[in-house]
């Protein structure tokens, strides 16, 4: 069992220290991740300037070998299952803070595990709420992780399909298979001027502590380990035959 490990935190993060060295208990890791934090970059792929991708002794995670690339999640797992594949596994994480409904589309992390399973890897993101905690402490967060990935590798995904993991900061009551919340920040734009007086801008928002149940928010809320299988088939085949109906041949 080969499992490439990623994340957008950075190849210096704890997170994936913490999800590497629970990973190697269940086969070969190798680490290939972002040089500086990423957050936030979506599924973005770089494709106007060449990439760096370098052994990276400094990250700690000796006798693991990981490596650094100079670019996004998701050009780390290309160039990892490039260079350095095959691989059986791609895990994502620990990110450092939840990665909940809609803002998928944005995370990095959840991106890391997106451009596996478009390799046709089987691929887990996992993540941790971080918000309340005095102390990083990801002990709970590599157990779930190693407890989603076995069952992974037991039961194998279907094609196009990841597993979203999102674990509370304290000891889990446990696991609730959920779906996605609709929001999880209500977004705000902060307008500030510089020393020259040109207005600047910040995209900020405040997280949304209230949802309905069998959500991921609620899961993580309530203290469960909240897990989401995601879809990349976007296609609303619903809408299909209305717009076969009224649109083809037009």
């Amino acid at each position: 069992m080969r499992i490439l490990v990623t994340n957008d935190d950075g190849i210096f993060s704890p997170g994936i220290k913490a999800l590497a060295r629970a990973m190697a208990e269940l086969g070969e890791v190798i680490v290939v991740a972002p040089d500086i934090e990423q957050s936030a970059v979506g599924h973005g792929i770089t494709i106007r300037r060449p990439l760096r991708f370098k052994h990276t002794a400094s990250a700690g995670l000796e006798p693991i070998p990981a490596y650094r690339v100079d670019g996004t999640p998701a050009d780390c797992v290309v160039l990892g299952a490039h260079l350095k594949g095959p691989f059986d596994l791609v895990v994502s994480g620990i990110n450092l803070g939840v990665n909940l409904g809609l803002d998928i589309t944005s995370s990095g992390t959840v991106a890391g595990a997106m451009e596996g399973v478009s390799l046709g890897i089987p691929s887990v993101a996992v993540s941790l709420d971080t918000v309340h905690m005095e102390e990083l402490d990801f002990t709970y967060a590599a157990q779930a992780a190693q407890t989603v990935v076995r069952w992974v590798i037991e039961h194998g995904l279907p094609e196009k399909v990841l597993l979203n993991v999102n674990v509370p900061a304290e000891r889990p009551r446990g696991f609730r298979v959920v779906g996605l919340v609709d929001r999880y920040y209500q977004d705000q734009v902060v307008e500030r001027e510089d020393p020259a007086g040109v207005p600047y801008y910040w995209i900020a928002g405040e997280p949304i502590e209230e949802s309905k149940a069998g959500t991921d928010l609620w899961a993580v809320r309530n203290g469960y380990v909240a897990l989401t299988p995601i879809n990349l088939d976007f296609t609303d085949s619903e809408l299909v035959p209305t717009l076969k109906k009224d649109l083809e041949g037009a």
